[in-house]
């Protein structure tokens, strides 16, 4: 099995607590390195874990400061430790966001773990301001954490390359032997305006019934195709067909099968432009009450 290095950002809340017990519960293979972060920025008033407290000056106090976030870091990484993972801390100094992608991508990290606040299942889930720039910006797979479980999957398929992407990823990385992976690939037939722009790609002189059809026959054959991929690769998956909104029944379906987690890809632009989550990625990483990996472009395990 190919080793992976993880990058989980803490900061000493609820919902960081349930990314650090996710970390601790998926299988990584032998030899990967959890980098344990805790991300400070500058200013008048800085706050930090609990355990250390807020400091006035951290210009003057800097060493201290620095020094309690590591015994904090140190403190937390402990169970992961007694699990038998290898664990090292850092501290960042910047603006939280930027300094977790930033060392992501010094690291090459093949995944990056956050967690999300959420206020429960009657209201939508709120997506913290730092976790939602992180899934933005971030050049490797995010995991955003809700659930410290990690046994039943949600993947979402589109006949799109991040969907390919997000597929590759369920199929092949070795965290995912062993769970149990529903495909779902959602024919959204809605015939509104501007969705009949979006059909007339299917028919020249769009005949609605036929449109439709084709549509959800597509969407059948790509969660087909990824769930025959993915068992040749050992996987245990299965597909159903879906019609609707793409996010709202890959939610649905999360509900449904108690999953743990949902895979997704999402399109982005890089560069001087910088990359935003598709909109059916952004709405599952903001309603969704289990796990959310979201899915841009990765590398080869090493």
């Amino acid at each position: 099995m190919n080793a992976m290095t993880v990058l989980v950002a803490t900061d000493g809340s609820a919902c960081a607590k349930v990314a650090l017990n996710l970390a601790a519960t998926i299988p990584w293979p032998e030899g990967s390195v959890i980098h344990l972060v805790s991300a400070v920025e500058r200013s008048s008033a800085v706050y930090v874990p609990s355990a250390v407290g807020a400091v006035a000056d951290p210009v003057e106090r800097e060493v201290p400061l620095i020094g309690g976030i590591i015994d904090e870091l140190e403190l937390t990484a402990a169970p992961l430790r007694d699990k038998g993972a290898a664990v090292e801390t850092h501290v960042l100094v910047g603006r939280p966001a930027t300094a977790i992608v930033d060392e992501a991508e010094t690291l090459r990290a093949d995944v990056i773990i956050v967690g999300s606040r959420g206020h429960g299942t009657i209201g939508s889930m709120v997506l913290g301001s730092v976790s939602a720039e992180v899934a933005d910006h971030a050049h490797c797979p995010v995991i955003v954490a809700r659930k410290p479980t990690w046994s039943r999957v949600i993947l979402g398929v589109d006949g799109s390359t991040f969907g390919e992407r997000a597929e590759n990823i369920v199929g092949t990385w070795p965290i995912f032997a062993g769970t149990h992976i529903e495909v779902l690939s959602v024919a959204d037939v809605d015939l509104s305006w501007p969705s009949s722009l979006a059909l007339s790609a299917y028919a020249s002189s769009i005949d609605y019934p036929a449109t439709e059809q084709a549509i959800e026959t597509d969407h059948q054959r790509w969660a087909d195709e990824a769930t025959q991929r993915l068992r040749a690769n050992g996987r245990e998956a299965v597909s159903r067909p879906v019609d609707g909104d793409p996010a709202a029944e890959l939610i649905r379906a999360t509900k449904e099968e108690d999953a743990d987690v949902i895979v997704v890809g999402t399109h982005g632009r890089t560069g001087l432009r910088r990359a935003f989550a598709g909109s059916v990625a952004r709405n599952v990483m903001l309603h969704a009450a289990c796990s959310v990996l979201v899915v841009r472009e990765t590398r080869p395990l090493t």
